[in-house]
């Protein structure tokens, strides 16, 4: 119904405009991951605590606590469900949580801190993570014991290079590290970054590479795929952001000795020289979003002219990470030094017209002629004949609508705690039925009183029992 009251101008719009929103984790978050059906939003914290968001709310839907205190949280990642999330931490722990129930269904030691850890598009019980100065692993949690096989982070060259190969070469191959790892959307490779700049194709089967490109002579620090899985982005430390063109890893017929990857677009900064923190793609892959080093501006670009489009202006500090919503024109970003949640959308002005065909909205008054018969009382009798036939009416509550566009079939929806008092949203706010909430006012901090005259007369209690009295004479009188 909400939607019915918005100008469809406004719907067609695709980049965010403004600060709508201030969302308070418990604790200082650090990471953030939309949930694939958008409904969801999973922040990490600097001290090892999970906070989930209802987005229709802003208030927190449940809190997950697992990881060692203290210890921040590295990375988030739901399954296509939504029922399932992985978070990784600098514990060196994975933990794999049902938000059934909030239950841990897997703990997972990697050996190693992490620097990410992400699920297999299908299967829940597979991840792929990279490690802090170890080898990344491919771990399987189908058992109790999860079995971790190794990934290779050593390039794969061409036959020419590997004949001119020197002791050097190899020397500068094996500091090879790599720092970030994903799957692509039909689950069958892994495509990681090194932190020598080399981006590795790694089939998922036989663990093996079976392609890789250099990309920069510095770390690859974020890699980002569009739900289709042909676009790549990919955040390097050398202040360029790439785009880069995927073929189709799933077709069985892909010859890995013809695959070639061409960098499509290098955004940066050449006047400023910023370096950028995180980025990620819009819901259609059109544009390209980065927040700043030292700034609090988000940047977007438009993929198909590489040209800068929209700057948005956020709070007075850092942000760290930033995603885009997988549906809509919505942004949620991370603040540095405080640690709060800000998130930006589009300003939809509602369309009050739609609430019925003949309500017109006007821009100044106008005079109202009241119809004869506008306002005339009903016989009891008539009123109850019509609540009669609308109770006949037969309603259908077993049907299924369809999914929408974009929508998984039978996705899981997580049981809300319409509890207020979990709530972390910065605006506070106050129940007022079942799911039904409005804003704090001003009047809500005090207590009632008669009039003007009780509040100015009224004197400072100076025993519990002068309190009482006062209290009772006031709602006596």
């Amino acid at each position: 119904m909400n939607l019915a009251l918005v100008d469809p101008f406004i719907l067609a719009q695709d980049i965010p405009e403004a600060l709508i929103a201030r969302l308070r984790s418990s604790g200082t978050a650090v990471c953030l991951r939309f949930s694939r059906q958008g409904d969801l939003l999973a922040s990490g914290t600097a001290k090892g605590a999970i906070a989930i968001f209802d987005l229709e709310t802003n208030g927190v839907a449940r809190k997950l606590r697992g990881h060692t205190p203290g210890r921040q949280v590295q990375s988030l990642s739901w399954s296509s469900s939504g029922r399932y999330l992985l978070s990784s931490s600098v514990d060196w722990k994975g933990i794999l949580w049902d938000l059934k129930d909030g239950s841990r269904i897997r703990t997972i030691n990697f050996g190693a801190p992490v620097f990410i850890a992400e699920l297999h598009p299908s299967n829940h019980l597979l991840c792929a993570a990279a490690l802090y100065e170890d080898q990344p692993v491919l771990a399987d949690m189908s058992n109790t014991i999860a079995v971790k096989r190794t990934l290779p982070s050593l390039p794969k060259r061409s036959s020419y290079d590997q004949e001119a190969n020197s002791e050097k070469q190899a020397a500068q191959d094996a500091k090879n590290v790599t720092t970030v790892a994903l799957f692509t959307p039909s689950g069958n490779h892994i495509i990681t970054g090194t932190t020598k700049g080399w981006l590795n194709i790694v089939d998922a089967k036989t663990c093996t590479v079976i392609y890789s490109v250099r990309l920069s002579a510095k770390a690859l620090l974020l890699l980002r795929l569009t739900p289709s899985g042909r676009d790549l982005l990919v955040n390097a430390a050398d202040s360029i952001i790439r785009t880069i063109k995927l073929p189709d890893f799933s077709d069985p017929k892909l010859d890995p000795d013809n695959i070639r990857l061409d960098v499509e677009h290098k955004f940066q900064d050449v006047v400023n020289r910023l370096s950028w923190n995180h980025v990620a793609f819009s819901s259609t892959g059109d544009y390209v979003m980065a927040s700043t080093l030292m700034n609090h501006d988000v940047y977007i670009w438009e993929r198909g002219h590489g040209s800068l489009v929209k700057i948005l202006e956020g709070p007075k500090e850092e942000l760290g990470a930033v995603e885009w919503h997988p549906q809509r024109p919505f942004v949620a970003a991370v603040g540095v030094e405080s640690g709060r949640i800000y998130l930006w959308s589009v300003n939809t002005p509602q369309r009050w017209s739609a609430l019925a065909p003949d309500f017109a909205e006007v821009e100044e008054n106008v005079e109202y002629i009241e119809k004869e018969d506008e306002f005339d009382i009903h016989p009891i009798e008539e009123l109850h004949k019509r609540r009669l036939d609308l109770e006949d009416e037969d309603v259908d509550v077993l049907t299924v609508d369809p999914p929408k566009p974009g929508q998984v079939a039978n996705e899981f929806r997580m049981p809300v705690l319409l509890d207020i008092d979990a709530s972390d949203s910065e605006d506070e706010i106050i129940a007022i039925g079942t799911g039904q909430y409005r804003r704090k006012s001003q009047g809500d901090q005090t207590d009632w009183v008669d009039d003007e005259d009780d509040t100015m007369d009224e004197q400072p209690a100076t025993n519990g029992h002068s309190s009482n009295n006062s209290t009772k004479r006031r709602r006596r009188d």
